[in-house]
């Protein structure tokens, strides 16, 4: 199909080169030969007036105009692709669908398995695809390449659909044996012992972590693990101290000998919010896929009288 003189065929290879910035790459995502990549390259140059890609080095660089067009033409493939995929109904009973879904560990344990075991008793023909949290989460689901992403408020994008999952408090966690701790811990113990703390990555610190360093308090940390799951087994047998997400430590502490206890300084509580495309706000899989998660989340605030 053309349209003022342009085949709409081209604005799919214009998307893929540039974001691989690679003829042969590019040519590959598209199942052409390389030659036939570098003849649509050159119908884009021609239209545009513009290189659009340049070699800089070993590297292709957009040009500004390249660069200004990236957008609207991934806005423009996007929406037809909504348009073109999008049923009037879904029924979960016979539907074949993977939803692909960003979140930390965390989430995974406390609500995901819910997701998953209900997945399996109405709706077994869907798949989750599950990654974890990374910078460039964003981009993807700008890009149609996301169906959801599970991430506390601070993290959420601005230009896509959000709501509140739920709303998570902070504990602390100790292992049954540890004599050092006893029903209660004063600031001053918190402060003294041992920890073990979470890095997700030097950009993205953990909340609490975050948040002791706001109020200008800082734990000792003997252990740091990239996981909020690996942190309950290594608290086993030491006499060490770790602050948890609550439904995260509840869940644990029924699976290993762990004490709970208050923490001794006003945490703010955590939001996790429920994001997915703007473009496919629509799409009624979409929607059925964010009534299952309220309902899971429904379910156990009713079990654990929240």
């Amino acid at each position: 199909m053309r349209f003022q003189n342009l085949d709409l065929n081209l604005l799919v290879a214009l998307d893929v080169l540039l974001e691989e910035r690679n003829v042969s790459r590019a040519a590959a995502r598209l199942h052409m030969s390389q030659s036939a990549m570098s003849g649509a390259l050159g119908r884009l140059r021609e239209f545009f007036g513009d290189e659009l890609l340049v070699q800089v080095g070993r590297q292709m660089v957009p040009t500004p105009r390249a660069e200004s067009l990236a957008h609207s033409v991934r806005d423009i493939l996007l929406r037809i692709q909504s348009a073109v995929e999008a049923k009037p109904s879904f029924d979960p009973a016979s539907a074949r669908r993977t939803f692909r879904i960003v979140t930390s560990d965390y989430v995974t344990e406390v609500l995901l398995a819910d997701v998953v075991r209900r997945l399996q008793r109405v709706a077994p023909g869907i798949s989750l695809e599950l990654t974890a949290p990374g910078t460039a989460m964003g981009e993807a689901l700008q890009r149609g390449e996301l169906d959801f992403i599970v991430t506390p408020d601070t993290h959420t994008q601005d230009l896509h659909p959000k709501e509140a999952l739920f709303e998570e408090t902070y504990c602390c966690a100790v292992w049954t044996g540890n004599t050092r701790v006893g029903e209660s811990l004063s600031l001053e113990q918190y402060l003294e012992l041992g920890h073990i703390g979470v890095t997700l990555s030097k950009q993205a610190p953990s909340a609490e972590q975050g948040f002791l360093e706001r109020i200008g308090h800082e734990r000792r940390i003997e252990v740091t693990v990239p996981s909020f799951c690996t942190v309950p087994h290594l608290l086993v047998g030491t006499d060490l101290v770790a602050t948890l997400h609550s439904r995260l430590a509840r869940l644990y502490a029924r699976l290993l000998p762990l004490r709970i206890l208050p923490l001794p300084l006003a945490f703010p509580p955590l939001v996790e919010m429920l994001q997915w495309s703007r473009y496919f706000e629509d799409d009624p899989g979409v929607r059925w896929m964010r009534e299952l998660f309220q309902t899971c989340v429904a379910e156990q605030n009713a079990s654990q009288g929240v």
